[in-house]
């Protein structure tokens, strides 16, 4: 099994590698993919060095799957490559996530989906992936009407530069800026780019990608992202209104429950999710379950994941695990 991993030097490039050795992922020949300046270099993996390589010898190499995670520019322009060659490609820029070909695959909900012809599959929105990890099994059960969904989002959302930004404002030191405004003490209601009706890209990700994953554009979810000072992952404020009513102790059970998901809400012993804990992690955080006493079913809840992990690397991961137990690649 050739596995390549095409922005393999990234942020979450090497979180990549590092999930594939911790669920030792079966790999015969690992092909590491990044940009021309890298090309050459060397890096590391279950002990063993490799050698970077650029995107037409990774093609020629011919790997079963190549996941990517390099941006929606070379996304748009490679992965169609890679599969003309007969590669598997996950991709997790945003740069297929909508089209009507492509699947948008979170492996808990919709890996069934997925079929020998899919060649190019999405990874959703790291935001994305923790919110529709908790919806799917509500909306089973409940039947969910509207969400509304407030995001505080970890720096590394943004990626090395963000990180060095945060680094240099704690020593206060001159250096390049990821964010328009300092980002230290600071919560920045700016996820990616404006869009003309007002929203950010992130906040469109978020009202548009559960409808495709959960296959039901009657949904209706608005969203605001906020950018804050933090690492370890990205939270979210969650409010859903349901069609039928519910007990918390029946959601905190179906959650606890669901695979991928872990439960922690316990106000007498200050228990709940945070970034400091998810960090590192694989799992969906979820606590301060509460009814919202202001309009009938309807509920609140707190939702923490590692941007980096469930948010990223590791489904992308979870996809391919699925893949080759199937036999679709």
């Amino acid at each position: 099994m050739k596995i390549a991993v095409v922005g393999a030097t990234g942020m979450v490039g090497s979180v990549m590698l590092k999930v594939l050795e911790e669920r030792n992922f079966p790999i015969t020949e690992l092909i590491p993919v990044a940009s021309e300046r890298s090309i050459g270099k060397e890096i590391s993996f279950k002990g063993n060095s490799y050698k970077i390589v650029g995107m037409q010898q990774a093609i020629s190499l011919k790997p079963e799957i190549a996941i990517f995670s390099a941006g929606g520019g070379t996304s748009l322009e490679w992965a169609p490559k890679f599969a003309e060659a007969g590669i598997t490609v996950i991709d997790n820029s945003s740069a297929w996530r909508m089209h009507p070909d492509h699947k948008l695959v979170v492996p808990e909900i919709n890996a069934n989906e997925l079929t020998k012809e899919d060649k190019i599959i999405a990874n959703p929105n790291c935001s994305t992936i923790q919110l529709v990890m908790t919806l799917a099994p509500l909306h089973k059960k409940y039947r969910i009407k509207r969400v509304i969904v407030s995001t505080y989002q970890s720096i590394t959302g943004t990626g090395v530069k963000a990180v060095q930004q945060l680094e240099n404002e704690y020593e206060n030191k001159q250096g390049d800026m990821a964010y328009h405004y300092p980002i230290h003490k600071n919560a920045i209601p700016h996820c990616d780019v404006f869009e003309d009706n007002g929203y950010t890209k992130e906040e469109l990700k978020l009202t548009r990608e559960p409808k495709k994953i959960l296959g039901d554009d009657s949904l209706k979810i608005t969203a605001t992202a906020v950018r804050i000072p933090v690492v370890g992952g990205h939270s979210e404020s969650v409010n859903i209104e349901f069609e039928n009513d519910f007990s918390e102790s029946d959601i905190r059970k179906m959650l606890n429950d669901t695979d991928g998901i872990v439960v922690q809400d316990n106000i007498d012993t200050n228990t709940y999710p945070m970034p400091i804990y998810a960090e590192g992690k694989n799992e969906v955080f979820v606590g301060r379950i509460r009814r919202d006493y202001s309009q009938e079913n309807t509920v609140n809840m707190w939702i923490v994941s590692d941007n980096l992990r469930k948010g990223a690397a590791t489904n992308a991961i979870q996809i391919a695990e699925y893949l080759v137990a199937n036999d679709l690649v």
